[in-house]
C-alpha cells in the first residue's frame, strides 16, 4: 500500500478516517449510554449524602457499586458538577488517557520509519477508537484507559531508568541495583538515581482503585525490581488506608463482603466476560465452575507468564514485560468484560513492532504484520456476541471465547526483542536502552545464566453487551 506523501493527500485521507470512524461509533448499535459512570455518579452522590456506598443500586438493577473505596474518594469531585458535566469530564479524560497511551506505544516506529508524526498518530488514532475495548471503555464511562495509562507510566520510568545511566564510552562500569531504576557509574566514581526512582508509583494508585493492576507489583517482584514492588506497594496500601481513615465502615464492607460477591457484577457466565473463569463458567453453566480446576488453570498460567516476563527484562524489553503482565492480568481475573481488555492493547503495540522490525522480504515480517491486522480486525468485530444466547456446541466453545484465546496466543507467542537488536536505545517510551545496558541488566539480575558481552546496536534502516456490565470495574 502507498501512502500520499502530500501535506494534502494526507489531510484528505485522516478527514475520510475520522469521517468513517465517527460514522462508525455514532452508529454501532452497542452504544452503553454512560451506564458504568452512571452507576459511579448515582453511588458516590449517594455516599456523599450520607448513604452506605455499597448497599446503592442503580434503579431498577442490581448493579451497584464494585470498586474498592480509594476510588469512591478520587471520583467525589465527580458529584460535585451536573450529570452532562460529568459525562464530559468522563470523554476528555479518557482521551487524554488515549493519546498519552498512543504516544508511548507508537513514537518509537513512528521514528524509526521515518513517517511523517501527525500523519502517523491521526490515522493511529482513528483505527485506536475503533477496538471494541476502547468504544466500550468511552460509552461505559468507564475508567481502563486510565489505569492503563497510570501503569504504563512506570513502564516508560522504568526504560528511562536504563536509558538515562547506559554507558556512554567513556570506559565506565555501569551497574544496575536492581531496585527499580538506581544504577552506579564507576569510571566516573559518581552516583545517579535518576527517574526510575519513582517507578511503582502508577502501578501503585491504579491498584488502590482497582484489584486488577496489582498483578503489576507482582510483576516487579518477578522482575526483582525491588525499590519499585515497595513503592508501588507503599502507594497502594497508603492509598487504601486514606480511603480506610475517610470511609472507614465502606472500607470494612468492602474488604469483608463486598470484595468477595461476584454476583455484584453479574453472571460469570455472561459473554462479555473474556477470562479463564468465563470459559470454566460457560461450560459449566448452569452449574457453577470448579474453583480447583480455575486455579490450577490461575497456577499454569501464573508460572508461564512469569517465565516469559524474566525472558524480555532479561532482553531489555521492558514494553514486552509489561504487555505479557496485562495479558495474564486479563486471563487470571474471575471477571474480565470485553471494556477490560485495553491491557491487551500494548501487546498488539508490541505485535506491530516486531513486524515492523523484521526487514522487508522477511518472511517473519509478514507473518507478525498479518497476525497483528487479524487480531486487530478481531477485536474490532465484536464477535463474541454472536454466542451472546447460546454458547453451547463447539461453535459456541470457540467462537464465544475468542478474545480469551487471542489473550493466551500472545501470552505464549508474544516477541520478545533481543537487546542486542535494539536500534531505539535513546527514543522515548518503551525503548529499552542499549545493548550495553541490556547485557548488564541480564548479568545482574541473572547471574546463574551464561553471560555475554554486550554488542553495539545495529539501527534497522527505515522501509455489546446486551445487559450492562454495572461498575464490574
Amino acid at each position: 500500500m502507498t501512502w500520499p506523501t502530500s501535506t494534502r493527500g494526507r489531510l484528505l485521507l485522516v478527514v475520510a478516517l475520522a469521517a468513517a470512524a465517527g460514522l462508525f461509533l455514532a452508529t454501532v448499535p452497542l452504544h452503553r449510554d454512560w451506564f458504568d459512570l452512571g452507576v459511579y455518579y448515582g453511588a458516590v452522590d449517594s455516599w456523599r449524602h450520607g448513604g452506605p456506598i455499597y448497599d446503592y443500586l442503580v434503579p431498577g438493577t442490581h448493579y451497584g457499586f464494585t470498586y474498592p473505596p480509594f476510588a469512591a474518594v478520587c471520583m467525589l469531585p465527580m458529584t460535585l458538577v451536573d450529570w452532562p458535566s460529568a459525562v464530559a469530564i468522563s470523554v476528555l479524560l479518557n482521551v487524554a488517557a488515549a493519546a498519552a497511551i498512543l504516544y508511548w506505544s507508537a513514537v518509537a516506529a513512528v521514528r524509526r520509519q521515518g513517517w511523517s508524526r501527525w500523519f502517523a498518530f491521526a490515522v493511529v488514532g482513528c483505527l485506536f477508537a475503533l477496538l471494541e475495548p476502547v468504544r466500550d471503555t468511552f460509552s461505559f464511562g468507564q475508567v481502563n484507559l486510565l489505569l492503563l495509562a497510570l501503569v504504563l507510566s512506570d513502564a516508560w520510568l522504568l526504560s528511562m531508568a536504563r536509558e538515562r545511566f547506559a554507558e556512554r564510552g567513556d570506559g565506565g562500569r555501569l551497574t544496575e541495583h536492581g531496585d527499580g531504576g538506581r544504577f552506579t557509574s564507576h569510571g566516573r566514581g559518581r552516583r545517579f538515581t535518576g527517574v526510575g526512582r519513582l517507578a511503582g508509583v502508577g502501578i501503585g494508585i491504579a491498584a488502590a482503585i482497582k484489584l486488577t493492576p496489582a498483578v503489576f507489583i507482582g510483576y516487579l517482584l518477578v522482575t526483582r525490581r525491588w525499590r519499585a514492588a515497595g513503592t508501588a506497594a507503599a502507594v497502594a496500601a497508603g492509598a487504601t488506608l486514606l480511603a480506610v481513615w475517610a470511609a472507614p465502615g465502606a472500607s470494612r464492607v468492602y474488604w469483608t463482603e463486598a470484595m468477595w460477591d461476584t454476583d455484584r457484577v453479574g453472571s460469570l457466565a455472561y459473554v462479555s466476560n473474556q477470562s479463564w473463569q468465563g470459559v470454566l463458567a460457560r461450560l459449566s453453566e448452569p452449574a457453577a465452575p470448579s474453583r480447583t480446576v480455575w486455579a490450577l488453570g490461575v497456577i499454569v498460567l501464573l508460572c508461564v507468564w512469569a517465565w516469559r516476563a524474566r525472558q524480555a527484562v532479561a532482553a531489555g524489553d521492558e514494553r514486552a514485560g509489561f504487555a505479557l503482565t496485562g495479558l495474564v492480568a486479563c486471563l487470571i481475573s474471575p471477571v474480565t468484560w470485553v471494556h477490560h481488555l485495553v491491557w491487551l492493547l500494548p501487546a498488539l503495540a508490541v505485535l506491530i513492532d516486531s513486524g515492523l522490525r523484521a526487514k522487508p522480504g522477511d518472511p517473519r515480517r509478514r507473518r507478525l504484520l498479518t497476525w497483528a491486522v487479524a487480531i486487530y480486525v478481531v477485536l474490532c468485530s465484536s464477535v463474541v456476541w454472536l454466542w451472546s444466547w447460546d454458547a453451547t456446541g463447539v461453535d459456541g466453545f470457540l467462537g464465544s471465547n475468542t478474545y480469551v484465546w487471542i489473550s493466551l496466543g500472545l501470552l505464549l507467542a508474544l516477541p520478545v526483542r533481543e537487546a542486542a537488536t535494539e536500534a531505539d536505545a535513546r527514543q522515548p517510551f518503551l525503548l529499552e536502552g542499549s545493548a550495553t545496558m541490556g547485557a548488564c541488566a541480564h548479568a545482574m539480575e541473572y547471574p546463574w545464566e551464561s553471560r555475554q558481552s554486550a554488542r553495539p546496536a545495529s539501527p534497522t534502516p527505515p522501509a455489546s453487551k446486551p445487559a450492562p456490565s454495572g461498575s464490574d470495574g
